[in-house]
């Protein structure tokens, strides 16, 4: 499988890593977008020898610099332009939640900065590693991730930022790993070797039955 903006390989037997790379910070533009929801829908319908997936950044100072803006406006009169925002946003949404969709855990090591919606990719994985406008899914599951909607609507209103450590404390992120890209990326890996090494039916299903009672 073959992709424009996103590194595939498979460092160990069943486990994933994708590497968006997109220079020079990962800004997702439309294309890019598109191309990561389908690269999960993908491998989700061809995932007999997929266990699990860690989602990284090919640059070690950048996770995601948020949406690119530039190339989506468009001249349209008020309501039509009204309409193609909406179906622009459900269409995001859409590929921002693909990893839910998978049957295999997808694990996010993150390391550098993450911006905008960079967290909206993390939110949707399943475990994270670390080392608000138009909303595509941060809403959603921040409050539940962190169990306090008085924190989400602080994030939300101010958009001010915060430390690894403290994504930490509010339970955004699983751990913190010392060091840099290769670091966080390995403590990744290993993670995804041990889930690998476990029976897929019963990983799958456990994923499938805590996404159900989160959307309860």
């Amino acid at each position: 499988m073959t992709s424009k903006f996103i590194n595939i390989s498979s460092p160990s037997s069943h486990a994933l890593l994708l590497e968006l790379n997109r220079k020079l910070v990962n800004a997702f533009s439309t294309e890019i977008w598109k191309e990561y929801g389908h690269t999960f829908d993908e491998l989700s319908t061809h995932h007999e020898d997929i266990h699990a997936v860690v989602l990284s950044s090919a640059f070690p100072n950048t996770f995601n610099a948020g949406l690119d803006f530039n190339g989506i406006g468009v001249s349209f009169d008020p309501a039509r332009r009204a309409v193609l925002t909406c179906d622009f946003l459900l269409d995001l949404q859409h590929a921002m939640t693909a990893p839910e969709r998978c049957p295999f855990p997808v694990i996010a090591a993150i390391h550098g900065s993450v911006i905008g919606m960079g967290v909206d990719l993390i939110v949707a994985c399943d475990e994270v590693d670390m080392g608000l406008a138009a909303d595509v899914g941060t809403l959603a599951h921040l409050p539940k991730i962190t169990g306090n909607q008085s924190l989400a609507r602080e994030l939300a209103y101010t958009a001010r930022t915060f430390s690894s450590d403290e994504a930490l404390k509010l339970g955004l992120v699983s751990r913190v790993v010392e060091g840099g890209r290769e670091a966080v990326v390995g403590v990744a890996l290993h993670l995804a070797r041990v889930i690998a090494s476990k029976s897929p039916i019963a990983v799958s299903g456990t994923k499938h039955l805590l996404h159900a009672r989160g959307h309860r």
